[in-house]
């Protein structure tokens, strides 16, 4: 799970630095699944439920699940890439939400706070926590900072499967759920709105998008858990 966290990690990577005014999101799709190949790792969103393409890349008020196309992205764009691979029978996953050219403040300090959120979940996955105290983390962190999480949508396990039991909410009260134990591996993901939690299903049965309109970032990490503490499999400059 290391090694297909490192491909992740190096597509992330790649795809962050092609984004460019002008850019579409087909050719950042294109750019990634020839990073993934070139690896002999499979893009692990290609086909999974018929979803059509090697990333989700999701556009201003889109959550996530975005489908790639040939929307050029714009000055001001805020826009999330979430990249998944198997290797070798097991899978890594991870996203990251990236400015287009100069950004508002409002976008870049919700760009930020998601970030840290992730951040302040990975520092609570420790041995001998609940569950619950990686969610309380995350919503702790957001609703301090007068943004609001996203409830439909949840992180999860991933090992030889890309999406596993248990699932991983944003929110919650502290000390509930399963005991984190050494060997445990979480995709965790805050997904965070600038205005309502509440989001919606657009026609195309896949692109989530926030319920008023306002603007979402989103970051996720694969972390496993060790009796030494977190390990991010997914780490990079973008955490």
């Amino acid at each position: 799970m290391r090694e297909a966290g490192r491909v992740v990690e190096e597509v992330l990577l790649t795809v962050g630095n092609s984004i460019n005014v002008g850019v579409t999101t087909a050719m950042l799709n294109k750019i990634a699944e020839k990073k993934i190949r070139s690896y002999g790792a499979d893009p692990a969103f290609l086909g999974y439920n018929n979803f059509p393409a090697s990333i989700c890349a999701s556009i201003n008020n889109e959550v996530v699940h975005g489908i790639p196309s040939l929307r050029r992205l714009q000055e001001g764009d805020i826009i999330s890439i979430d990249v998944g691979v198997c290797l070798k029978g097991y899978y890594g996953d991870a996203a990251a939400t990236f400015a287009v050219g100069s950004i508002s403040q409002e976008a870049q300090k919700l760009i930020e706070i998601t970030k840290l959120s992730l951040q302040k979940a990975v520092e609570a996955m420790q041995v001998g926590n609940k569950l619950s105290d990686v969610s309380h983390a995350v919503q702790s962190c957001v609703e301090r900072n007068s943004f609001s999480v996203v409830r439909n949508y949840v992180g999860h396990g991933i090992g030889e499967e890309m999406h596993e039991d248990p699932q991983v909410p944003n929110f919650g009260p502290p000390g509930r759920g399963p005991l984190l134990q050494p060997g445990i591996v979480l995709a965790i993901e805050p997904m965070v709105n600038a205005g309502s939690w509440e989001v919606e299903v657009l026609d195309d049965q896949w692109t989530v998008v926030t319920g008023d309109g306002s603007l979402s970032a989103h970051f996720e990490h694969t972390v496993a858990l060790s009796d030494n503490g977190p390990e991010v499999l997914t780490s990079s400059s973008l955490s």
